[in-house]
C-alpha cells in the first residue's frame, strides 16, 4: 500500500543508462549513493548545539561519472524539480577562485561541495545524480546530494576520509551556495548512518551514539502530506535568529546551555514570541535525550508520547507546523498500535514520522488515507547505512 520507490542499483542503472545517452561513452568509472534522513526526534536543536535523534533512510541519492583531462565540469540530474534545466556545465576555476551560486538552483549544491572539498585541485569530470529522495518533503535531499557528490569526488581524488569533517564541509556548501543556514544533523546522518540505528547526535561535540532500532515487530511509517508552503525560506533564518537572541538575553552561547529555570528567570527581558521559540527548544533538547534512552531500552510508549510533546511544541511554541502535518498526526493517534507520531523536518509542509507496531501498518495507512484531506504518500522505512561506494555492474 505504501509508494514502492526505485532500488540503488535501479537508480545506478537509470543514472548509468542517462550518461552513456549523453556523453555517446562507455559506462562511467565511478558509483556512489548518500541517504536522505528522518529525524525521529529533536527538532530545531541542531543549530541550538542541541542533540538529534536521526535515521538514515533507504532512500538516496545516486551520482555516476567520470574523471576527465581538463577542468571542464559537467552535471546532469535525472530528477525534473520546477521546470528548471538539468544539465550544468562550468569550469573549475585554476586560480583559486570562488565558484559562484547561480542557475539552476541545484547545481549551487554541487558548486557549493566542489568549493569546500578538502583535497583540492580537483579533476574536470562528468556526473549524472539520479535520487529517490522526494524533494522539499523534510527528508533532506539537499544533504543527500551534498553528500552523495562529496562522497563521488573522493573517488576522483581521495581526501583523509575523516568523517565529520566531511559532513561540516557539506553543510557549509549549503551555508555559502544554497544561502541555508542549517544545523549539522542532515549532512551528519547521511555520512555516518548505521544500519539498524538511530544515531543520537550531540551537535556541539559533533559525537554520535547509535542507539538500536531494530525490532521487527516495530515499524517507521513516513508520510509526505506533499504540500510544500513557500513560508519555509523566509521563516527557517528568522527562528535561527530568534534563538541566537534568546541565548544572548540568557547570557548563553547558546541555548544548549539554557534551562527553563534560566528561561523563566528573564522572562521579563524577552518578547513573547522569542520566549516561546526558546522554550521549545529548552525542552525539545531534553526530550531528545529521555527519547533516546526509552528508545534503548525499548519503552516505545513512553518514545511515542515524547514524539507526540515534540510535535505539539513545534505547533504551540514554534509554530513550524501546518494544518496538513496536524491533521496526519492526528490520524495516525487514532489508530491501535501506533505510539507516536510528529512532523519531521523544518515544518510549513513536508513529512510526518509514526512509530507503531508492525502488524497495525496496513490499518494505519488506510485510516491516515480516510481522514487526512489531501493525498498522502507512505514510506514504509527501516534505519539504514550511510554514504559509500558502489559497485558498477
Amino acid at each position: 500500500m505504501a509508494g514502492s520507490s526505485p532500488s540503488v542499483s535501479e537508480l545506478v542503472t537509470t543514472a548509468r543508462n542517462l550518461y552513456m545517452q549523453v556523453f555517446r561513452e562507455e559506462s562511467p568509472q565511478v558509483a556512489v549513493c548518500a541517504p536522505g534522513r528522518v529525524n525521529l526526534i529533536g527538532e530545531h536543536t541542531d543549530y541550538n548545539q542541541g542533540f538529534v535523534l536521526p535515521m538514515a533512510l533507504p532512500l538516496v541519492t545516486v551520482v555516476v561519472g567520470s574523471k576527465t583531462s581538463g577542468k571542464d565540469v559537467t552535471v546532469i540530474t535525472a530528477t525534473e524539480d520546477a521546470g528548471e534545466p538539468r544539465r550544468v556545465d562550468f569550469s573549475l576555476p585554476s586560480d583559486g577562485s570562488s565558484l559562484s551560486p547561480g542557475l539552476p538552483c541545484w547545481a549551487n549544491y554541487v558548486k557549493g561541495v566542489i568549493q569546500h572539498y578538502r583535497a583540492p585541485p580537483l579533476p574536470g569530470f562528468r556526473a549524472v545524480v539520479a535520487s529517490s529522495v522526494p524533494l522539499g518533503g523534510g527528508l533532506s535531499s539537499s544533504a543527500s546530494l551534498e553528500v552523495a557528490f562529496y562522497t563521488f569526488l573522493q573517488q576522483l581524488k581521495p581526501d583523509d576520509g575523516d568523517k565529520v569533517s566531511k559532513a561540516v564541509a557539506c553543510q557549509q556548501a549549503e551555508h555559502t551556495h544554497a544561502g541555508v543556514p542549517c544545523g549539522i544533523m542532515d549532512q551528519f546522518v547521511s555520512v555516518l548512518g548505521l544500519e539498524g540505528h538511530a544515531l543520537l547526535i550531540d551537535c556541539r561535540s559533533l559525537e554520535a551514539t547509535p542507539v538500536p532500532l531494530a525490532d521487527p515487530g516495530l515499524v517507521i511509517l513516513i508520510t509526505n502530506s506533499n504540500v510544500r508552503h513557500s513560508l519555509t525560506g523566509s521563516e527557517y533564518p528568522m527562528r535561527r535568529s530568534q534563538c541566537e537572541n534568546a541565548a544572548s538575553a540568557l547570557g548563553k552561547d547558546s541555548l544548549r546551555d539554557a534551562t527553563m529555570k534560566d528561561l523563566e528567570a528573564a522572562k521579563t527581558r524577552l518578547d513573547e514570541v522569542t520566549y516561546r521559540r526558546a522554550r521549545h527548544v529548552i525542552e525539545e533538547i531534553e526530550r531528545t535525550v529521555h527519547a533516546a534512552e526509552a528508545l534503548k531500552r525499548g519503552a516505545y510508549k513512553d518514545f511515542g508520547k515524547l514524539m507526540l510533546e515534540s510535535h505539539n511544541s513545534l505547533r504551540d511554541l514554534y509554530e513550524v507546523s501546518c494544518r496538513e502535518l496536524d491533521e496526519l498526526v492526528s490520524a495516525a493517534m487514532e489508530v491501535e498500535g501506533v505510539f507516536g507520531s510528529r512532523m519531521t523536518g523544518g515544518g510549513f509542509g513536508g513529512c510526518t514520522v509514526t512509530l507503531l507496531m508492525a502488524h497495525t501498518i496496513d490499518k494505519a495507512i488506510l485510516h491516515i488515507q480516510e481522514r487526512y484531506s489531501g493525498s498522502p504518500t507512505f514510506y514504509i522505512t527501516t534505519p539504514s547505512e550511510g554514504a559509500r561506494a558502489l559497485t558498477l555492474p
